[in-house]
């Protein structure tokens, strides 16, 4: 049923800084590999890192009225999250939405469908995640909903969950935002003492050898 919600619970602020600091391959591990969209979900541009809360909206296939109402209820720091059929041949949204979605100081959008206009929108500096480029044009007659938990990128996102994107790919953090940071920065710390120690000439994989040999893997020396 075409419905919007129009307020909802935002993590505060300093929750949304703990998690937004890391990258999006680091926050995937750190939470049990969980939470990763569709890996085709993709920025127009390279050296994209946005934070911010969901702001949801669900289109009809081919059509992207709700996208119009989703920012107009958005709040500063918001990022758009569109549900739009998974259809990479459909570019609901460009360059104009892009200033209007500027215009209201939105951090981004992640939407399961393609985009066009995509010189405008790196120009624009506007962060968009999306299933690629597409010339095609949409509709504006079909209701959906905005403020309801939708699909995007085989992740379920409800309203105030935090997504983060960056050159990898996009990723959703629904709670425990404080722990999860720790845990983040004890992965990232333990990578950067094995990254150094590898660039010494420490190599050692005897551990990775010992439980290939107990899989039942073999050499011929």
């Amino acid at each position: 049923m075409p419905h919007v919600i129009t307020a909802f619970t935002r993590p505060a602020a300093a929750d949304i800084a703990a998690i937004g600091k890391y990258s999006t391959a680091t926050i995937h591990e750190a939470q049990g590999r969980l939470g990763a969209l569709d890996g085709r979900i993709k920025p127009v541009r390279q050296g994209l890192h946005v934070f911010g809360p969901a702001l949801t909206a669900q289109c009809h296939i081919g059509d992207n009225l709700m996208i119009f109402e989703a920012i107009n209820r958005a709040q500063p720091g918001d990022i758009l999250v569109v549900s739009a059929g998974n259809n990479p041949e459909q570019g609901g949204f460009g360059d104009v939405l892009a200033a209007a979605c500027v215009g209201r100081g939105i951090a981004g959008l992640v939407i399961d469908a393609g985009v066009r206009d995509g010189a405008g929108l790196r120009q624009s500096g506007f962060p968009v995640f999306s299933l690629g480029l597409s010339i095609k044009g949409t509709s504006k007659e079909t209701l959906g909903t905005v403020g309801h938990p939708v699909t995007v990128g085989g992740e379920l996102i409800a309203p105030g969950d935090i997504i983060v994107g960056d050159d990898d790919g996009v990723v959703v953090v629904r709670k425990e935002p404080q722990a999860l940071a720790a845990a983040c920065q004890a992965r990232e710390d333990a990578e950067a003492a094995m990254i150094e120690a590898f660039l010494r000439g420490e190599v050692d994989f005897s551990d990775r050898i010992a439980a290939m040999r107990a899989k039942g893997c073999t050499w011929d020396l």
